[in-house]
This record gives C-alpha cells, sequence and structure tokens, in this order.
C-alpha cells in the first residue's frame, strides 16, 4: 500500500512540475570561496617591477595582489577578487589582465633581492600608506619613473618583448592542471535549454512606428469585392464661404 502511495505522489509531480523547470536542475555549479588568510595587522606589500600598478604581499604561501583598488588572489584555477585583503571574496569569470605582466619567478628574486642580476631594493609599502597613495602613484607612474621600482641601474624591456612575454606566460597558465581541470569542468556544465516557438507559429515581427511626432494612419478598409471605391469628399476651399 506503502508503495502505491508513493508511486502516485511521483507521478502527481511530474505531471505538476513544467519540463522547463526540471531541466534547469544540475545547470548551476556552486563555486567554493577560497579560504581564508589570517594575518595578526593589515599587510605590507611590495610593488612588482615591469608590471604598472602590481603589488603583491610577500611571505606568505598564496599569492594575494592589489591591482586597481581590488585585491585578486587565484584559488584552484579561478580568480577572486573583494575589496578587502581577508574577506568578501566573489568569484571573477576572468583572468586578470594584470596578471600576465607579473614575473612568475618574483618569489625568488624577492628571496634573492635581485631582479634579473640587478640588484632589487624593493620597499615595503605598509598598508595605509598603500590606500593612500595607489591613485596618485597610478597616474603619474611613481614607482617605474621615480623609484625604477628599486632596480639598480633598471633598464625597461621593449615593448615587443613585454608582448612575447605576456604571450609565454599565458601559454604557461593554461598549461597548469588546476586551471585545466577548471576548464574541463566549465565544458562539462549542460547548457541551459533553448526555448523554441510553438510548432507552426511564426516568430512575431516588430511593428513599424511612425516617427516621433507623426500620427499614426488609421488602417485603410478596403471595400467588398466588385464595388467600387466611393471617391474621397472634395474639401472646401481655404477661407470665408460667398456670400
Amino acid at each position: 500500500m506503502k508503495k502505491l502511495v508513493f508511486t502516485a505522489m511521483l507521478l502527481a509531480l511530474v505531471v505538476v512540475v513544467p519540463l522547463p523547470t526540471m531541466a534547469q536542475v544540475g545547470i548551476s555549479v556552486n563555486i567554493g570561496l577560497p579560504p581564508p588568510i589570517e594575518f595578526a595587522a593589515p599587510p605590507d606589500v611590495i610593488v612588482i617591477p615591469d608590471a604598472p600598478s602590481v603589488y603583491v604581499v610577500p611571505g606568505i604561501e598564496a599569492d594575494l595582489f592589489f591591482w586597481n583598488g581590488w585585491w585578486w588572489r587565484p584559488w584552484e584555477g579561478r580568480w577572486y577578487r573583494s575589496r578587502y585583503y581577508n574577506r568578501g571574496w566573489g568569484y571573477y569569470n576572468n583572468v586578470p589582465r594584470f596578471y600576465f605582466d607579473v614575473d612568475p619567478g618574483w618569489r625568488g628574486y624577492y628571496r634573492d633581492r635581485n631582479w634579473y642580476g640587478s640588484q632589487w631594493n624593493y620597499e615595503p609599502i605598509p598598508y595605509r600608506r598603500l590606500q593612500q597613495n595607489w591613485k596618485g602613484w597610478h597616474s603619474n607612474r611613481y614607482w617605474e619613473r621615480q623609484k625604477a621600482w628599486g632596480v639598480q641601474d633598471y633598464q625597461p624591456r621593449p615593448q615587443q618583448q613585454r608582448q612575447e612575454l605576456r604571450k609565454q606566460r599565458e601559454q604557461q597558465y593554461q598549461q597548469r592542471p588546476e586551471v585545466q581541470r577548471y576548464q574541463q569542468q566549465r565544458q562539462q556544465q549542460p547548457k541551459p535549454p533553448h526555448v523554441q516557438p510553438p510548432h507552426g507559429q511564426p516568430p512575431r515581427q516588430p511593428q513599424a512606428q511612425p516617427p516621433h511626432g507623426q500620427p499614426q494612419r488609421p488602417p485603410q478598409v478596403q471595400p467588398p469585392h466588385g464595388q467600387p471605391q466611393e471617391p474621397p469628399q472634395a474639401q472646401p476651399p481655404h477661407g470665408p464661404p460667398p456670400r
């Protein structure tokens, strides 16, 4: 008896729930948030050479960047950003464009205080100073023009070489295992169903609207077949009627 009641309830659910609603089940994929990074105090940052207005928190295992007023961090092939360095992370559906300007070996250069054979006298920037000055530093290119990124005898790379480096770093990024796993997950996500109009019903065409300010003409009524059309009535001439 219980099996019959359960079967009847299941059939009723199938009939009541619309098919498009059932088709949407499983389409949305839950995207987890990255684990929090604990800080005893707001972190200091350093500016990365050859990466305009890109700051990074050194001395931690996770990559935590500051750029364009946002804090950025990658996790499991995805990117997240927040207005805060330790909370409020939201999923960002792309790779931020600053990232391929960042040299992948910056941690080793930071540890050795050496940037491609030149002494790197990087300057720790306190959190409060960063928040107060990053816009002005970005506008006048402070770290590049006045500080030379802290690199002794700094020589900027030619533009063509920088573009080639960006392409190489992008290819290397796409080959990372966590990035490839995430791309496969995105490709395997089912697409939402496309709603088709009823069979035999043509799509509705938009009705042409008269120009703005011009009154719309009423539809013209055709006389019955075989019946002559009445000529238009003559309008009296403009002016006062004859005496």
